[in-house]
């Protein structure tokens, strides 16, 4: 048999995507006690940038929130967000009017399409303990199709996402089912949404000493297996070190053998669009006229503008997790 791993890179600020995907980040933020208004206390903001506060070196970053940890209101058009939030809390707002307040394993999946504006702050709801935050967001293309689709927004709530365990082995199936489990319905404009595009988000744990196999996919597919924490791996007679992202053979059945210390993956799959991609910042287009529109309609338009009180807006502090749609409905959940 072949060598299934293709290439390995470090994983690095953000993580090396292949088409479909366009972008992956992971946070991990062992935020402090909170200050009773939802963020840290102003003593240790001093000597940070505040507004753009990515210091790798710190526990905790701000990024470009100034009092409460996240990302303000920002634009997004063309593509999706998939936000997985495995520890901590995220706010949600955005232009439609829409909310929600999700974490401890839940994910969102937000699709952009003609535009949207949203807020993504991270508050320190504890102030008696620690606020520790493990988040991932993926951003995955939209085919020139559907680049203006309405927005969409759904929860994939932890309670009701598929979970397979098996000696040792669990796999938190996001998207792109497993075995005979299959993953919820993704956004229902997403690439994702064809299940012959072969899209995969699966969140993997194994304990030390135990192998897993990931199975076949079709010729053509592009699979990357980020392996982020733990010691070291063994894919036939290649040791790869932790922090490093592994770009697969999808046609292969792979065995991954874990060494000595509990190791956690992403793993990321899915035929490619194949189309041209222009980017600018959070814009995602297929040429850069298109580029250039969307920034001058954002000008005129503010993709409907915001209709929250403040650029960082979260909601009430004892307020469990729930989402408010742009139709009105309400879904609320026990924390």
């Amino acid at each position: 048999m072949n060598n299934p791993i293709l290439h390995t890179f470090p994983l690095g600020f953000p993580w090396h995507t292949q088409d479909p995907f366009l972008f992956c980040v992971y946070h991990l933020d062992h935020f402090p006690k909170g200050n009773g208004e939802m963020g840290p206390d102003p003593e240790l903001l001093k000597g940070r940038n505040m507004g753009n506060d990515f210091d790798p070196t710190q526990k905790w970053r701000m990024y470009h929130g100034k009092t409460i940890p996240g990302f303000p209101y920002h634009p997004h058009r063309g593509f999706e967000t998939i936000t997985v939030v495995n520890k901590g809390y995220c706010d949600h707002s955005d232009s439609l009017g829409a909310a929600g307040r999700f974490g401890e394993g839940d994910v969102q999946w937000m699709t952009a399409g003609r535009g949207v504006q949203h807020s993504e702050m991270f508050p320190l709801l504890h102030d008696d303990t620690d606020n520790p935050m493990e988040l991932f967001q993926i951003w995955l293309n939209l085919p020139k199709a559907n680049k203006f689709v309405d927005p969409h927004f759904k929860m994939l709530w932890h309670e009701e996402i598929p979970m397979v365990k098996e000696n040792g082995v669990q796999i938190k199936i996001i998207a792109g089912g497993y075995k005979d489990t299959p993953a919820l319905s993704p956004a229902p404009d997403s690439w994702a949404s064809n299940p012959e595009n072969e899209v995969t988000v699966w969140n993997i744990s194994v304990e030390a000493d135990t192998q897993f196999t990931l199975p076949k996919a079709s010729n053509g597919t592009n699979r990357t297996l980020y392996f982020y924490e733990g010691s070291e791996i063994f894919i036939g007679d290649r040791k790869v070190n932790s922090k490093f992202g592994i770009a697969l053979d999808s046609t292969q059945e792979v065995t991954v053998k874990v060494g000595a210390e509990k190791a956690h993956f992403l793993m990321l799959q899915g035929k490619p669009i194949g189309e041209p991609v222009a980017k600018y910042g959070p814009f995602v287009m297929n040429t850069q006229e298109e580029i250039q529109q969307a920034m001058e309609e954002y000008q005129l338009t503010q993709f409907g503008g915001w209709p929250w009180p403040h650029p960082d807006h979260v909601h009430d502090k004892h307020r469990g997790r729930f989402a408010l749609y742009p139709d009105g409905s309400l879904v609320e959940k026990d924390s």
